[in-house]
């Protein structure tokens, strides 16, 4: 049995949020804590993943992108 936890993406994202979640709907809260945000303007680093990226474009009009 293989463990996912070993094969690690070197690529990361650095995503920013720059709107807040108040009066959005319960998914896209529920996406902003997924990505591990706690507050405003707060910079935070995620794996490429698809299920980051499918998070991200889900609330990208909140988030400010850069991949690195």
């Amino acid at each position: 049995q293989k463990d996912s936890r070993n094969i690690m993406s070197n690529k990361t994202i650095d995503i920013k949020l720059i709107k807040s979640s108040i009066g959005r709907l319960p998914n896209h809260k529920k996406c902003v804590k997924g990505l591990g945000f706690r507050k405003l303007q707060q910079t935070v680093t995620v794996e490429d993943t698809p299920s980051n990226r499918g998070m991200i474009n889900k609330i990208i009009d909140m988030l400010e992108v850069k991949e690195s």
